[in-house]
């Protein structure tokens, strides 16, 4: 089975290349920049250039393709917006997996995603999502509340270089899952029948408080965090502002889903379904807790040794003088 993953060097996209090939997978990744996706080809992958925003880029990867697996998504950064990435290039990239006649397509959309119609992401997500179940082209859909590398730049960064954390007086609790875990999901789908033509919320069966994430990592990093509360009608102002103009969508995003995660909407999952169907038990995921609690062994260790090495250098400077 040769496999085509679109985003493989995004957070997700390279949790997925590497345990495709250590599975044995042929993989291929069609990536804008191939000096950038280097470190893909030495794990073994084969990069092909390709573009989502330049369709007539797609059909000439295809070739020998059976799954296509979709973890691209726009980002603030990018000098494009949403549309081009999820809207546009979705479009071109389904109508080339149906010419290819691919056996599956696998989505990872955004959990809610079509209770938010007046978020352009979401919408272009929630659209895609009804597009491609309507298409004669097999699917698997993965609907995501969010990541737990996501939580390193929103809490554990800020704590450490003591800058602000910004929340809202509501808050709802949220399923964050781990990249490696979620790849996992995905390429197990292929091995299951159960999994063809449908949709899955997907998410850590533990589902966690912004408030429970703060604490957790004040108490792994020895440091008090900063919050600075924002009132949640600032925020939707704010937002309302930036989706007018559409060179400014990707920050009216950033703006939207603070005031989603602070919303009336469920962001948790119900495990057992899942469990059911992949036969994945929750003990054999990563808690937030280990999540967080290796980062910062790693980090502080790196500080430690970051701080040895500088008096080092200091002592050397002395004595020469």
């Amino acid at each position: 089975m040769a496999l085509l993953v679109i985003g493989a060097t995004g957070t997700l996209g390279r949790q997925i290349v590497r345990q495709a090939l250590n599975e044995g997978y042929n993989v291929r990744c069609l990536v804008r920049n191939i000096r950038k996706a280097g470190f893909l080809r030495e794990w073994g992958a084969e990069l092909v250039y390709g573009d989502l925003s330049t369709p007539e880029t797609l059909p000439n990867s295809f070739k020998g393709i059976t799954v296509v697996i979709d973890a691209s998504t726009g980002r603030s950064t990018d000098n494009l917006n949403f549309k081009d990435i999820d809207w546009d290039g979705k479009i071109a990239l389904l109508q080339a997996a149906k010419l290819a006649n691919i056996k599956r397509f696998i989505f990872f959309s955004i959990l809610n995603a079509n209770k938010y119609s007046y978020i352009p992401l979401m919408k272009f997500k929630s659209n895609f999502e009804y597009i491609l179940q309507n298409s004669s082209v097999p699917y698997t859909i993965f609907q995501l509340s969010g990541f737990f590398q996501g939580l390193i730049g929103q809490y554990a960064l800020p704590i450490l270089e003591q800058q602000p954390i910004y929340i809202t007086n509501e808050s709802l609790p949220v399923s964050y899952m781990d990249t490696e875990d979620i790849a996992k999901f995905c390429l197990k789908s292929l091995e299951l029948q159960d999994t063809e033509n449908q949709t899955f919320a997907l998410g850590n069966p533990n589902s966690v408080l912004s408030s429970s994430i703060i604490k957790t990592c004040e108490t792994l990093s020895g440091q008090k965090a900063i919050t600075t509360q924002l009132p949640i009608t600032g925020i939707k102002l704010g937002r309302q502002i930036m989706n007018l103009f559409e060179w400014t969508w990707n920050i009216g995003d950033r703006l939207s889903f603070v005031e989603v995660f602070s919303g009336s909407e469920e962001f948790k999952i119900d495990y057992a379904p899942i469990q059911k169907t992949f036969n994945i038990a929750p003990n054999e995921l990563l808690t937030i807790e280990n999540y967080l609690k290796q980062y910062f062994e790693q980090i502080l260790t790196k500080l430690k040794d970051l701080n040895y090495s500088q008096e080092q250098t200091t002592k050397r400077r002395d004595l020469t003088f």
